[in-house]
């Protein structure tokens, strides 16, 4: 194996012509020079240098070696310096995916900061819910992902194999129209998800509707689900309109400008951890455990995590 000290040994050498005047360049004994030099053309199987009175002369293989490390040498020394960049955030590159509602709330705020104390970091991002967005990262399409899953919640994803980082813990609100029976509710007041029973329901995302569901018939009761959409502000929309009532997270809510709707905290309380998980080894980086750090700064100043 050619090693790249023995390459700039080789160049020094060749441009002086001797072991001792490569020596003085290089800042080391002549000895070491030659010490290098032997171990050089133990490495390639060949001479590489001839002596010729007091000096040094390269053979063929030694031309050749010398014409291909001014290459190597460059690359190796791009490469190095592309690196400190990187390690000293500098430089660097993350892959973020999130869902929706993390994308429009915890995700600016934490890029903005980044953004501001380390300029040179790009982050990319897409949005995928959870469990995806999990499985982008466990098949190295992403570096961070935002997830969620819920208190108790049967077949709760197991994340033993990933680095958690945890930003807040998100309460599910009731929004119904401004005109309802329940949108006298005091602001610091709670109301049992079963006294909605009766209710139209718009749900939202899949996982928000599987859980819905779950909740309502712990409180012995099926909703009558009437609309269904992914899109928050269309929920928020439809129950504004008067076509229902719904249950989002906090988050969710915080996303969107909840025009014509009121806000109900429930009982019992219904609550889903946010986070954001990356791999092990990726959590050594630089740019990505920056990323992680200002995640959880951002998830500590929403309004959902008080």
């Amino acid at each position: 194996m050619i090693e790249a000290r023995h390459l700039r040994v080789l160049r020094a050498v060749a441009s002086t012509g001797s072991f001792s005047a490569a020596g003085r360049e290089l800042g080391c004994t002549q000895p070491a020079v030659s010490q290098q030099m032997k171990a050089l053309e133990s490495s390639v199987g060949t001479p590489l240098l001839v002596r010729t009175g007091r000096e040094m002369r390269l053979t063929q293989a030694g031309e050749a070696l010398v014409r291909h490390a001014a290459g190597i040498i460059a690359g190796l020394t791009a490469a190095e310096e592309e690196v400190a960049a990187i390690a000293g955030l500098r430089a660097g590159r993350v892959r973020l995916v999130s869902f929706p509602s993390g994308s429009s709330t915890l995700v600016p705020t934490a890029l903005a900061a980044l953004r501001a104390a380390h300029p040179g970091t790009r982050v990319f991002l897409e949005e995928a819910e959870p469990p995806n967005s999990v499985e982008l990262l466990r098949e190295g399409d992403c570096d961070v992902a935002l997830a969620f899953r819920y208190e108790g919640a049967a077949g709760a994803e197991e994340w033993d194999d990933l680095v958690v980082r945890p930003l807040l813990t998100d309460r599910l609100v009731a929004l119904v129209p401004e005109a309802h029976r329940l949108a006298r509710t005091e602001p610091d007041g709670s109301v049992a998800i079963g006294e909605l029973a009766r209710e139209a329901w718009i749900a939202g995302c899949p996982r928000c509707r599987g859980q819905l569901v779950e909740v309502c018939e712990g409180a012995g009761f099926t909703p009558r689900i009437d609309f269904a959409t992914d899109d928050y502000p269309a929920v928020v929309g439809l129950v504004g309109a008067g076509l229902g009532v719904a249950v989002l997270p906090q988050l969710a809510v915080e996303s969107v400008r909840p025009r014509g709707v009121r806000t109900v905290a429930l009982e019992p309380a219904v609550r889903r951890e946010i986070v954001a998980l990356t791999l092990p080894d990726l959590a050594q980086v630089p740019a990505v455990a920056a990323t992680l750090d200002e995640l959880a700064r951002a998830g500590a100043r929403q309004p959902a995590a008080r």
